[in-house]
């Protein structure tokens, strides 16, 4: 089964408006939809911060910032 992704608009659990024609039959369909008032949990965010924690383990995270800032701050006129 494949899957194509349609952008619409659901306004008070009604369909206001979609950016394509659907075919004519019944479908079973997946809704995903983008949450902004929705923050991630700060218990996600430390189990994020622990699996990559590793990945660098003899970098000092604040030199490494400061290089990295100069950079951007080098190159912010050009």
């Amino acid at each position: 089964m494949g899957h194509k992704i349609a952008e619409a608009v659901i306004e008070n659990g009604e369909l206001k408006y979609i950016d394509r024609k659907l075919p004519q039959k019944k479908m079973k369909v997946h809704i995903i939809y983008d949450d902004v008032e929705e923050m991630p949990q700060i218990i996600e965010i430390s189990k994020i911060v622990e699996e990559t924690s590793g990945l660098y383990k003899d970098i000092d995270v604040t030199a490494e910032s400061k290089k990295l800032r100069k950079e951007w701050e080098r190159h912010v006129h050009n």
